[in-house]
């Protein structure tokens, strides 16, 4: 397993992402499910307790926050009027609103959380991270805190401005901090083999599985402006391909105690790997 850049020796780095179908009621406007989000609280404290070399960088959609607002004013896509520039302004409040609730959560679970929010640190180009000082984000993990990012909407030299989603985020900070493990928790069970049907599931998808899926890894059923399924797997099967041993997870958070066993190493949902 790969170690992070300036960690502790036999420290173990992984990425949890909390997607925004969990944590939020993506069909409901600004509706967070806030007993989901707090009993994941107590399941990320209880893995760190359990073992002490454990690291997490924990990212979190924007669910029906930023999603709505995004897709009001098509803010992925550039920002350049005016009104696309106050609609930036709106879809950073929800993210930010978001993620407060999902700080307050993890602070009521005895963690302790440090927000590094993607709009005050991030330059992208055409959605490339071009500029992120990581130095801090290392420091909290060195200094045993829970480094916080999410999906928000960051400067973009090409195209004003743009929405990066916590996938786009970890595949900079996978090729720099070199996780051993990605975890993307939603609410489906893992990866369907028959999207929109979704009667069976893939365990295991690799690399050299792209032109067998084809089209059966579909959209998000909700809004989405970051993507949907294909996208999240296609992302992560690159990255898998760039470092050496790493591995993905995707699966569902809503069970009581599935982030738990997903942090304590147990196979759930399916597997990206080479």
């Amino acid at each position: 397993m790969n170690e992070p850049k300036n960690s502790p020796a036999g420290k173990k780095l992984e990425f949890l992402k909390l997607g925004g179908s969990l944590i939020t009621d993506k069909l409901t406007p600004r509706t967070a499910r806030i007993e989901v989000i707090q009993r994941i609280g107590t399941e990320i404290k209880s893995a760190l307790e359990r073992d002490p070399s454990l690291q997490i960088i924990l990212g979190h959609g924007s669910g029906s926050f930023g999603h709505f607002s995004g897709k009001k004013y098509n803010t992925r896509q550039g920002v350049f009027s005016q009104e696309d520039w106050l609609g930036f302004a709106e879809v950073w409040y929800d993210a930010a609103s978001l993620n407060q609730l999902v700080v307050t959560a993890l602070k009521d679970a005895n963690l302790s959380p440090l927000v590094f929010p993607p709009s005050s640190m991030v330059i992208s180009s055409n959605r490339e991270i071009t500029t992120w000082d990581l130095g801090p984000i290392r420091s909290a993990l060195d200094k045993g805190l829970l480094p916080v990012v999410y999906g928000d909407v960051v400067f973009d030299s090409g195209l004003g401005g743009t929405i990066l989603s916590t996938e786009d985020l970890f595949v900079h900070l996978a090729g720099n901090l070199f996780p051993g493990r990605i975890l993307l928790a939603g609410q489906d069970p893992g990866v369907w083999q028959d999207f929109p049907d979704c009667t069976s599931l893939f365990d295991t998808i690799r690399p050299s599985d792209r032109r067998a899926i084809g089209g059966t890894v579909g959209l998000s059923q909700a809004p989405d402006v970051t993507g949907g399924m294909a996208d999240k797997v296609e992302q992560m099967l690159c990255l898998i391909e760039e470092i050496p041993g790493l591995e993905c997870r995707i699966f569902s958070g809503d069970e009581p105690g599935s982030i738990l066993k997903a942090l304590s190493g147990q196979d759930l949902g399916t597997l990206l790997t080479l």
